[in-house]
């Protein structure tokens, strides 16, 4: 990453908040570093560096600013709207396959050697696997340090040191306190969690707008697996040590979260997974801005500033729920979905609301009677492909996939088409420049703005909303004389663009067939999934 001094000094001085997690500002006098948007006074420029991550500026010898915390800003938005091997890298770090599998499992997922994936990151961030890795557990420690009661032997195991040395040198130079001097910074009276529970903010860049998000994952809700209740989003969370669940409640300049766990040490992935579902790493404002200069799409952004893409908590049960949404209405998806987990996920215990289950995952699902599913036998065919090429590893939909390599793949399989798979694109894989120019939900927004509307044209045109064509979509669904977009409240069901996206987008069916009429609930194959 090459960062421009002069641009750096610029939103240094004017405290811009839009630049934290893009890079850090490191003090040559005081030997701090801050995130770009710190509010105390900026520095003189000539006692400013800068560094691409908190991990180089760590291993330069720069400890945490205590006023503006920069280990909690965003993370960069580059992660997850690239998909070379950096970005690759830096989502699966940020998933702990570091801390579980060490560098060489990390090099092994992304296909490379060791020491071409260390040359990569050090060039780029300033900082190896490894001490990206470190740094990440810094955080983590943090956390449990400032608000549970769990002795500091268990937050370091719960955090991945592999000593309560190590954890302590950590904690002392990355934050210039001691564990215990870090938990008595806290204030008195201030509650700590309780035993396997977790409270927390997750921050994001300005602005957001929470309906398309949250209206769209209640609208589609598979019963047991997630749910709104009481003005959040809740659902159940496959870890790689454990289970855990969600609560996740917007508020007007962070999201609420709340986690179960019943493992500590899934505390970084299930925060990492939290904010990909939220897309909450995203640059809004370098989004808005490029789709504002189109003059159909301008009107749009300017009446709903700052939509994100909703993406899922895990990528092979999106893609089973793709194929078991295709051509029927989002009730009847939803259906299928919750029989699939009653009979083959496992239970869970929900200490605060109604979930029961996990979704059941690719190697559960292997087993399952095809018969049992009141759908068509292509389907049922297709969905016992993917299943099969899940569960042999053949199909990759994991956060470090190769976005182009799991088209490729998916095509290879029987009833995946150029739309499914561009839907799994841009909701698993989350790629932000996926784009569905057979939707029909797409097509009607662009009948009713007068764009073009058959799939060669309205692709021609969109070229000029790359790299954000997926962003653009999410603009495209909101058009239409549905409800106005507002948050689910309490316990009612959602009347937003995302209960009203689910019920409008169809598309020719990808199996073969004709096109289904598009009826009060008609929804496409999993598009609302």
């Amino acid at each position: 990453m090459t960062l421009d001094f002069d641009s750096c000094v610029r939103a240094v001085q004017s405290k811009d908040t839009r630049f934290d997690g893009w890079f850090f500002t490191a003090v040559l006098t005081t030997r701090i570093y801050c995130r770009p948007g710190c509010p105390v006074v900026p520095p003189k420029p000539e006692n400013m560096t800068f560094y691409p991550s908190a991990a180089a500026a760590q291993q330069a010898g720069f400890r945490a600013c205590k006023r503006c915390r920069p280990d909690a800003a965003p993370g960069s938005p580059q992660w997850n709207e690239r998909a070379d091997l950096v970005a690759r890298a830096m989502r699966l770090i940020a998933d702990g396959v570091v801390d579980r599998e060490g560098v060489p499992g990390l090099a092994a997922r992304l296909g490379y050697s060791a020491r071409q994936v260390e040359r990569q990151l050090f060039s780029e961030l300033g900082a190896g696997p490894l001490a990206l890795a470190r740094a990440q557990r810094a955080q983590t420690a943090r956390l449990l340090i400032e608000t549970t009661a769990m002795s500091m032997g268990e937050i370091a195991f719960a955090a991945g040191f592999s000593s309560i040395r190590t954890f302590n040198d950590t904690v002392r130079e990355v934050f210039a306190l001691s564990p215990s001097e870090l938990r008595a910074r806290v204030a008195k009276g201030r509650p700590t969690a309780t035993v396997g529970t977790l409270s927390l903010r997750l921050p994001f860049r300005q602005p957001l707008n929470p309906d398309n998000l949250f209206g769209h994952l209640a609208a589609t809700a598979v019963p047991g697996v997630e749910e709104w209740r009481a003005g959040a989003y809740r659902r159940t969370l496959r870890l790689p040590h454990g289970t855990g669940i969600v609560a996740l409640r917007p508020e007007p300049d962070h999201i609420a979260c709340q986690l179960w766990l019943t493992d500590w040490r899934d505390l970084s992935q299930a925060i990492s997974r939290c904010r990909r579902m939220l897309d909450l790493d995203a640059d809004p404002v370098a989004v808005d801005a490029l789709l504002s200069e189109d003059p159909v799409l301008a009107p749009l952004v300017a009446k709903g500033p700052g939509r994100r893409v909703p993406h899922v908590a895990d990528g092979a049960e999106f893609a089973v729920r793709a194929v078991l949404g295709q051509q029927i209405s989002t009730a009847a998806a939803r259906t299928h979905a919750g029989r699939l987990v009653t009979a083959y996920g496992e239970t869970v215990d929900d200490p605060a609301g109604g979930l029961s289950h996990l979704f059941p995952s690719p190697e559960a699902l292997a087993d399952h009677d095809p018969t049992a599913l009141a759908m068509p036998q292509t389907r049922r065919n297709t969905l016992a492909a993917l299943v099969r090429a899940l569960a042999d590893g053949v199909l990759d939909l994991d956060v470090g996939s190769d976005w182009q390599r799991a088209r490729v793949q998916l095509a290879e399989l029987p009833g995946f088409g150029p739309w499914t798979i561009e839907t799994i694109a841009m909701r698993a894989l989350g790629d932000p420049d996926a784009f569905l120019p057979t939707d029909l939900g797409v097509r009607y927004a662009a009948r009713d703005l007068g764009l073009p509307t058959t799939p060669a044209a309205l692709t021609r045109h969109a070229a000029a909303w790359q790299p954000w064509r997926a962003y653009a979509t999410q603009y495209l669904w909101a058009v239409g004389d549905h409800p106005i977009n507002v948050l689910p409240t309490a316990d009612s069901p959602p009347r937003n663009g995302g209960a009203a996206e689910a019920t409008r987008r169809t598309r020719p069916s990808d199996a073969g067939g004709t096109p289904e009429t598009p009826g009060p609930h008609q929804e496409t194959d999993g598009s609302s999934q």
